[in-house]
């Protein structure tokens, strides 16, 4: 029986090898604008994703930077990493939609880029989907969750929108927005192929469409950083939430999830060399 390999040259093989057999689990990174932190987080998800001995792959999902985010990536020339590259800036849930429906994974990940949920949190997540779940929501707002650096006007606009969510939606999930979130690769095919909201709400219409179709649905509580040098504006976001929930609400009256929409979405996938993937 031979070794197991070293955490090193498991990374190694990943970056030079490209995988012999369809991958066990995919990563997807959705980035704007992410030129200071996008290699320090690459580098730390492929260091503990090759480390665990599946194949598994990476995509980052591009969404119109303005700055060397793309450039960078690309660069890099991993045998493992996909970059999907849009037009322009779309949103978060227009990103996070292109790279899961690249995605050729079983299991399916999509993680911030800041990497507020390190990606040690991924094994378990993992774990619960060998219990049976389809969907599984890396939560910073159950018990076992540990939240570093959360101001306290985030934790109360955070407890004010679950009340909202769980009364307009029925939805029992306590945090929706928390970016860590595992799929199996059907419910992630069928859920975002449904999906439609291109901003930050995204989670929770995914959510709430999980919920419709009856996917088995749990959280999982995770560490959570605030990551320092983070764009997002909390009160913007926040009223753009609201009007999401609005909309949610008005386009299942209107029928919108009644079948599964497949739209398609200008991209440009590639691997970092050039080469278009297989």
């Amino acid at each position: 029986m031979s070794e197991p390999m070293s955490p090193y040259r498991a990374y190694k093989t990943w970056v030079t090898e490209p995988l012999a057999a369809e991958p066990a689990v995919t990563v997807v990174i959705p980035a704007y604008n992410e030129e200071w932190r996008i290699l320090p987080t690459i580098g730390a998800i492929a260091t503990h994703m090759s480390a665990r001995g599946e194949p598994w792959e990476l995509i980052v999902s591009d969404d119109g930077s303005t700055d060397a985010t793309a450039a960078l990536v690309r660069d890099l020339r991993f045998a493992n990493l996909r970059l999907l590259t849009a037009p322009r800036n779309a949103g978060k849930g227009d990103a996070v939609r292109r790279g899961m429906l690249a995605a050729r994974g079983r299991l399916v990940l999509f993680a911030d880029a800041d990497q507020s949920t390190p990606i040690e949190q991924f094994d378990r997540l993992a774990e619960r989907v060998d219990d049976g779940f389809d969907v599984v929501v890396g939560s910073r707002a159950v018990a076992g969750a540990a939240v570093s650096n959360k101001s306290l006007g985030r934790r109360i606009l955070s407890g004010g929108l679950h009340v909202l969510v769980s009364r307009v939606f029925g939805i029992e999930v306590a945090d929706t927005q928390c970016g860590f979130k595992l799929f199996t690769a059907p419910a992630a095919r069928k859920l975002f192929s449904t999906q439609v909201v291109d901003g930050f709400s995204f989670d929770l219409e995914v959510l709430y469409l999980a919920h419709k179709l009856g996917y088995r649905v749990t959280e999982e509580p995770v560490d959570w950083y605030d990551a320092p040098g983070s764009t997002v504006d909390a009160m913007k976001v926040t009223l753009q939430f609201l009007r999401d929930l609005v909309r949610i609400r008005f386009l299942d009256l209107r029928g919108a999830y009644r079948e599964e929409r497949r739209r398609p979405t200008p991209l440009t996938p590639s691997n970092v060399d050039g080469r278009t993937p297989r």
